[in-house]
């Protein structure tokens, strides 16, 4: 006879065939789902299985921190291929679907101040974690991988050139970057293109790395700094670049947040957005990257996105859909943390630790099986600003 648990388990499970997780505690065991992959948890005891399911999107990171599970072969990477499998195909079915994605929304409501908490939680962290696991520019984003085997910091840079490109930069413009991170970005394109740069974060720990670089580098003339919200931004420059920073807008904002770009766009200039974005329709978020990693945060669907912007006098230019970028982008910062991993156990503790990995396998599984991918949004005020084909973008070989 089943128990009630694996009862539970196959009532949840029902129709999901996109591979199969065992949960293992002691000489019991418990089956979800059917198919492969398959992947084995140890659980520290039952209790934690029944955690598990009370909120599934929450405790399952929850409680690894905890140490309550581990997986059996330490291939954490397959055990989360197939809990996002599951929990994308448990959203689907769910009902009450909208009531949930109007209950997110309302977490997404970050006025200034509680756009600033939200970045320091993330990014005030200790800077030392970035510099140990980033590349040398401290790119906090997808990187380009304009040949496969690109080293991590070719990669950064090639996205950097490239972002350049479609902003079809002249010498002597004026860029606006809005979250700016570390001031990567804005120093490549002071660098490289010869233009000036005001940089936007709502991170002191961030403005402070970025004010130290230009200041080492010289190009205090060229690029500047502040601690500062979008929407008190005043000026107007020949482009406005975003990098990894639309995931915090939050749905409410989206309005405001393009007619910002808008005002702050000359006529003749041209902006570029990148960011996260989801393969499906839009959704809820997870709630254990929204309570540990990202507060305030949501990946947009395309549809969502456009339905803005077509509002906000902004032009469409191009779409392009980066696939699976990302997801290398984040298998070398897994190796690379591990790398390190004794030393931040030392220094931030084991439970950090545990979160961390959590989150960069489970991001990385999210663009590889979860239906994520990385959008840029190209835009103009003037239909005939940018060339008409795609040819100036990509550089000769």
């Amino acid at each position: 006879m089943k128990s009630t648990m694996q009862l539970l388990l196959d009532a949840i499970g029902r129709g999901f065939d996109g591979g199969t997780l065992e949960f293992v505690a002691g000489d019991e065991t418990w089956t979800l789902g059917r198919g492969e992959p398959h992947a084995r948890v140890l659980l520290r005891d039952a209790s934690v299985l029944r955690d598990i399911l009370v909120r599934p999107s929450l405790k399952f990171g929850e409680t690894y921190m905890d140490q309550g599970w581990e997986p059996a072969d330490g291939d954490l990477l397959r055990v989360l291929e197939v809990g996002l499998k599951f929990e994308d195909n448990l959203e689907h079915r769910m009902k009450g679907r909208r009531v949930r994605a109007l209950l997110a929304q309302m977490m997404e409501l970050n006025n200034p101040l509680a756009s600033q908490h939200n970045v320091e939680h993330h990014y005030n962290l200790d800077a030392d974690l970035y510099r140990r696991f980033l590349d040398e520019g401290m790119f906090y984003s997808c990187a380009y991988f304009a040949q496969p085997e690109l080293t991590l910091e070719a990669a950064q840079q090639a996205k950097c050139a490239l972002i350049a490109r479609k902003l079809d930069l002249k010498p002597g413009a004026r860029v606006l970057d809005i979250g700016c991170g570390w001031g990567g970005l804005a120093i490549h394109l002071a660098q490289h293109h010869g233009v000036h740069v005001t940089g936007i974060t709502l991170s002191s720990e961030q403005l402070a790395i970025a004010q130290e670089s230009i200041d080492t580098l010289g190009l205090a003339d060229r690029i500047a700094f502040r601690l500062e919200d979008y929407r008190n931004t005043e000026g107007a420059f020949d482009a406005v670049v975003s990098v990894g920073m639309f995931e915090h807008v939050g749905r409410p904002q989206y309005p405001t947040f393009f007619r910002r770009v808008h005002e702050l766009l000359k006529p003749d200039g041209t902006a570029l957005i990148h960011s996260i974005g989801r393969l499906s329709p839009p959704g809820t978020g997870n709630a254990w990257i929204r309570k540990y990693i990202f507060p305030g945060g949501y990946i947009p669907a395309a549809s969502e996105t456009l339905a803005v912007i077509e509002k906000s006098g902004l032009l469409l230019n191009d779409l392009e859909v980066w696939r699976l970028h990302y997801a290398q982008t984040l298998a070398h910062w897994t190796r690379r943390f591990q790398a390190e991993r004794q030393h931040f156990a030392d220094t931030l503790g084991e439970r950090f630790c545990r979160m961390w990995e959590f989150y960069l396998h489970a991001s990385e599984a999210s663009f590889r099986w979860g239906g994520l991918s990385v959008f840029h949004l190209q835009l103009t005020r003037q239909l005939e600003r940018l060339p008409l084909t795609r040819d100036y973008l990509y550089a000769p070989p």
